[in-house]
């Protein structure tokens, strides 16, 4: 028997062999976090004209609305806060079963809150997307979060992301230019599953199912048949990768990354991250329809363990200096 490089393997080997895919995960993730953290500084959200002129109607009902889904995002975060400050590293490898799907809805729910105070209120997860996507596009998000893909499956054009030339997946991730590897190749593997699961069901629904010219269901696709299914798919932005998590926890593939020789507490803390800066730009919408001193007094009647944690933080450091240089600027144009 001839002995193969892989009869060779040690575990050790084989372990990190089997790491990979969640090692790759990871370091997406860890892509997003490092791009949010060096493409631009927090307070250079002011300069989005959306912002500037976001001034939706205060109507009761919208303003309860907003609440609730906030309690709601805060909650999710909370957790994630939580888990990211516990030592044991242990314990943080099985808090992915949570912190996964916490990680997404916190999103989610901070993404309801936006749209809610502009009257916007939909069930569906797929309409949300769609919104939001849309935002993405048209510009509501500042730089380090505002890119996207569109295009047809494997020719897909990719939006605000300079450096498009992709890297090696598990190299060091040290560069903005290799954080934005990261992104264009998350982008991708989304978009690409995105794609499958449209034309999966655009080919399920007899009415609207691409045929061949004997009528059969097309079971072959080429780039002209892509380009239908694109038509229907909009563009795939941050919320789509997040959606990964929700899709992981789902399918049980957690316990690769739960088994996986990967650095879980940096996992956690780039989740965390992501999640803290993407429910931040939410909230510098809220706040400017509300006025800081109605925020204000929502946050003194929030549970202690909210009220004088991250959320007043938030406000203190983040969103006040922001808004305040926001109107600042505005008064010295109007004089």
């Amino acid at each position: 028997m001839i002995n193969s490089p892989e009869n060779h393997l040690t575990k050790a080997d084989e372990q990190w062999r089997k790491s990979i895919p969640a090692q790759v995960f990871l370091n997406h993730f860890r892509g997003i976090d490092y791009h949010i953290r060096h493409a631009m500084p927090l307070s250079e959200v002011r300069h989005l004209e959306s912002l500037k002129r976001f001034r939706p109607k205060q109507e009761e009902a919208r303003v309860e609305t907003t609440k609730k889904w906030l309690l709601n995002a805060w909650n999710a975060e909370y957790t994630l806060h939580s888990t990211a400050a516990n030592p044991d590293e242990n314990y943080q490898k099985y808090a992915l079963h949570w912190t996964f799907p916490q990680a997404y809805y916190s999103v989610l729910y901070s993404v309801k809150a936006f749209l809610a105070i502009q009257g916007i209120n939909v069930p569906a997860e797929a309409l949300v997307r769609q919104i939001i996507n849309g935002y993405v596009v048209k510009g509501w998000y500042p730089t380090p979060i505002g890119f996207y893909a569109d295009g047809p499956y494997e020719n897909y054009s990719f939006h605000r992301i300079e450096d498009q030339d992709e890297q090696a997946l598990l190299q060091p991730l040290e560069t903005p230019k290799q954080a934005e590897a990261h992104i264009i190749q998350f982008l991708k593997t989304t978009r690409n599953q995105r794609a499958r699961i449209s034309r999966q069901r655009l080919q399920a629904n007899p009415a609207k199912a691409l045929r061949t010219k004997s009528g059969k269901v097309l079971s072959k696709f080429g780039a002209r048949h892509w380009e239908e299914v694109a038509k229907g798919m909009g563009a795939t932005t941050y919320f789509d990768m997040m959606a990964r998590l929700k899709i992981s926890a789902n399918q049980r593939e957690l316990e690769r990354f739960v088994e996986a020789d990967v650095n879980v507490v940096q996992f956690h803390q780039s989740l965390l991250n992501i999640v803290k800066y993407l429910n931040f730009v939410h909230e510098c919408y809220i706040v400017k329809a509300l006025g800081v001193e109605r925020y204000t007094q929502w946050i003194d009647e929030l549970p202690s363990y909210l009220r004088d944690g991250f959320v007043k933080k938030r406000l203190q450091q983040g969103i006040r200096p922001v808004l305040e240089s926001l109107m600042t600027k505005q008064t010295a144009q109007i004089s």
